[in-house]
């Protein structure tokens, strides 16, 4: 399976993980957090875009292979994350 987004092509086929994401900067530091955390603790960092995660990482391994796409706003990564949905609907 394929998802063609607008960066290019992602496959889907030996996915582990996939999810939503913020990416901020908390007095210097930057880092990814879920969109959980974001509305608990978001009113204290600044959002410097949403992210969805296409991670490949086996269990155990050390190094992260993902593909990462960004948003400027929520709704288009809820958009985003029902299209590629649809795929594990089949």
């Amino acid at each position: 399976m394929i998802y063609k987004s607008k960066e290019g092509d992602i496959s889907l086929e030996k996915l582990t993980r996939l999810y939503g994401a913020v990416v901020i900067d908390m007095q210097g530091e930057i880092a990814e957090m879920s969109l959980e955390w974001f509305d608990l603790y978001g009113d204290k960092v600044k959002l410097m875009h949403y992210v969805l995660v296409f991670d490949y990482t086996l269990p155990g391994e050390n190094v992260r292979d993902k593909k990462v796409l960004e948003f400027d706003t929520k709704e288009a990564l809820i958009e985003t994350m029902q299209e590629v949905a649809q795929f594990f609907q089949k």
